[in-house]
């Protein structure tokens, strides 16, 4: 069901790229639009990854640099059958993570430095569980993909911007030019939006059968919810198209409203997480324990 409503989302996003090419130049703008979505899609899924990692500063670590980070992710991905992703560290306080990669094999895991000194060996092993699911799932091609058609809809709201609709019927052009800038940026962070939450319940499932505990992802969720209050991650602030690939919003609470939220709320989250606990048998009690 999470895959066929991520589905109807991405449709949903692409039509209202059409739409709004349409509004803004008729039957030349669709062509435009769909030129626009080509473009930025390919350009993405061979560069996403390492654009991403350059703009928060992220540097690979190794065995012998980080070894207890390091083996943790290793054998994580030996547990969900992965092959071993490339591993990173952001120099930031706020403690977060995420997982970038057009596919498995060229898959990359980051965790700040704030991550790392704020939780324990078996939440830092919920947390890279959860982010090897996003690999797993290939939700970093599936979320790349979404921000991109978000920003070629907001190309297009520029493009209404400083030049109008060039439709057949003049009504209809200005119109649309008044409806892309306004509305249609909306529309797209929206089903942007409502696409992150859902492959996020889905992650934290498969992070919590990959780690083999669910305590330990709800555990850590719940420390880095209650740190990113009053914890500022400056680059987030400066991209927040990008704050949807975190395990936790990176964007300060009180500069948002919870509507245009890029993840579920944490209780919900934590909430799940703990009733597979109780379900749960032979659950692991140390990190490979």
């Amino acid at each position: 069901m999470n895959y066929l409503k991520t589905s109807i989302l991405l449709s949903a996003l692409t039509s209202i790229i059409l739409f709004a090419g349409f509004l803004l130049g008729g039957e030349g703008g669709i062509i435009i639009a769909i030129i626009i979505a080509i473009f930025t899609n390919f350009f993405a899924y061979w560069n996403s990854d390492k654009i991403l990692l350059k703009m928060y500063g992220a540097y690979e670590i190794s065995m012998h640099t980080e070894p207890i980070y390091y083996n943790t992710v290793r054998n994580l991905a030996r547990n969900s059958g992965l092959p071993m992703p490339k591993v990173y560290i952001l120099e930031n306080d706020q403690p977060n993570a995420f997982a970038t990669g057009r596919n498995p094999e060229n898959g990359a895991v980051a965790a700040t430095t704030g991550l790392l000194s704020t939780l324990n060996k078996n939440e830092v092993a919920g947390v890279m569980a959860h982010e090897l699911a996003h690999i797993k799932n290939r939700d970093t091609l599936i979320m790349t993909i979404t921000a991109t058609l978000a920003g070629a809809l907001t190309m297009l709201a520029t493009f209404a911007m400083f030049f109008g609709g060039r439709s057949r019927n003049g009504f209809l052009g200005s119109m649309g030019s008044i409806l892309i800038i306004i509305i249609a940026p909306i529309a797209a962070s929206l089903v942007q939006m409502a696409i992150s939450r859902t492959r996020e319940y889905e992650a934290d499932k498969i992070g919590a059968e990959i780690c083999g505990n669910p305590e330990w992802l709800a555990s850590a969720l719940e420390k880095l919810d209650s740190t990113s209050h009053y914890i500022e991650n400056k680059d987030a602030e400066n991209n927040p198209a990008s704050a949807h690939l975190f395990i936790v919003n990176p964007i300060h609470k009180k500069s948002i409203d919870n509507l245009f939220s890029t993840h579920p709320k944490v209780t919900n989250r934590v909430k799940i997480l703990r009733g597979m606990v109780n379900t749960s048998h032979n659950l692991k009690t140390g990190p490979w324990g």
